[in-house]
């Protein structure tokens, strides 16, 4: 009698149930359209939450009503979750109170070991924080990122332990230590070298980066110039065929080149003490002309004019009266007076000795006051150089 009366009971438990979850199904689309009920403890997304799209390479095991978290503080939920070429795109919902920086970055986390999944917003990873995220912006997929999956550590251990180098661990140890018996001291110091090197190398880090940026810069530098290297590649080819054919000729070239040098030094070599010889015979020329300084310069002025000096020519142009242009004619005007006494020429003549003694130059020549006189010439050496007859004196031969 119980068990008669059970069934019915249960059967119409069991109608209700299937009569609630049809309507389940029908009013919210199907097993999709249940999560979006909004379960209770979730987060509180406010009078006015904003929508932002975030772009996943691989959503996991993510769903609906998945929640949106900052800093562990839930702060919104997901709201859908699609397909698009290769991308996934989670909608998610956050409440309007959150700033968050327009360049947040976005990763899908797990809250345990096996716990569920999340979506996590945080403050850019590189670069500072800027702008605020807004209604309908979208966190591209290049600042989003995923944690790895546990399944994923398990099977990356069943491969080592599965056929891996686990089984062979201790062969190479044996064999590690055996070939390290009795070099103790030597590894030792191949250690400590590679520590200094490595400390070298840190020391010159920023060195080391410069260099690279420079090698980067020049092969940025090569690429924009890389038709006219393929030009000088191309271009390059027949001149060196041209060289490869006339190579006998540059060899014969270069040997004659070598016999020339061998000759020039034993020239050299040879005529070096008549070389020297000449170079000191003809020092006290040079010492000669050095002091006479500009008397020489002078006398080779007033050679052209003599008797008259230079300034003499200024007396044949002269400027024109009225217009001032400058008139040179080719005669000049001289007034001379002549003394005709007879003492005074005798004494001119004799000196007051009573010896003959030359007359005084004019005004203006050489031995004059007033104009430069030419040096004497020097007396130059000229040892072993014989004499032409009637140029040398008894004193020279």
């Amino acid at each position: 009698m119980r068990i008669e009366r059970a069934h019915p009971r249960r059967r119409r438990r069991l109608a209700a149930l299937l009569a609630v979850a049809t309507l389940l199904l029908a009013g919210c689309g199907g097993f999709r359209g249940a999560y979006s009920l909004n379960l209770p403890g979730g987060a509180d997304l406010g009078d006015d939450p904003y929508k932002v799209i975030v772009e996943f390479e691989d959503v996991l095991d993510l769903v609906p009503q998945s929640a949106v978290r900052v800093a562990d503080v839930p702060v919104g939920r997901v709201d859908g979750i699609e397909l698009s070429g290769w991308v996934a795109k989670v909608t998610i919902l956050v409440n309007g109170d959150i700033e968050l920086p327009a360049n947040a970055d976005a990763a899908i986390r797990q809250s345990s070991l096996l716990g569920e999944k999340f979506v996590e917003l945080s403050a850019p990873s590189t670069g500072s924080a800027s702008g605020r995220l807004a209604d309908g912006d979208t966190i591209p997929i290049d600042r989003t990122e995923r944690n790895v999956e546990v399944e994923e550590v398990l099977g990356a251990l069943s491969l080592l332990l599965n056929g891996g180098g686990v089984a062979q661990l201790q062969t190479i140890t044996r064999e590690l230590g055996l070939a390290l018996q009795g070099r103790e001291e030597a590894l030792r110091n191949t250690l400590t070298q590679l520590d200094t090197f490595i400390g070298g190398l840190d020391q010159q880090k920023t060195d080391i980066i410069a260099a690279l940026e420079s090698i980067d810069r020049l092969a940025g530098t090569l690429a924009g110039q890389r038709d006219t290297i393929a030009v000088a590649l191309d271009t390059i080819g027949p001149g060196l065929d041209i060289l490869e054919q006339q190579r006998t000729s540059l060899v014969d070239m270069l040997e004659a080149l070598a016999r020339l040098g061998e000759v020039g030094t034993r020239v050299i070599d040879e005529s070096k003490d008549n070389a020297i010889a000449d170079l000191q015979a003809l020092q006290p020329i040079l010492s000669e002309l050095a002091a006479a300084g500009s008397d020489l310069p002078n006398a080779l002025d007033l050679l052209f004019t003599y008797p008259f000096p230079r300034q003499a020519l200024n007396g044949i142009c002269i400027p024109g009266p009225g217009d001032g242009l400058t008139r040179c004619g080719d005669y000049q005007n001289m007034v001379a007076t002549l003394n005709l006494d007879l003492a005074t020429l005798l004494e001119n003549l004799t000196g007051p000795s009573g010896s003959p003694s030359p007359p005084p130059p004019p005004e203006g020549l050489p031995g004059s006051s007033s104009s430069p006189t030419a040096p004497s010439l020097p007396t130059l050496p000229a040892p072993g150089v014989p004499c032409l007859p009637g140029l040398c004196t008894e004193a020279d031969r």
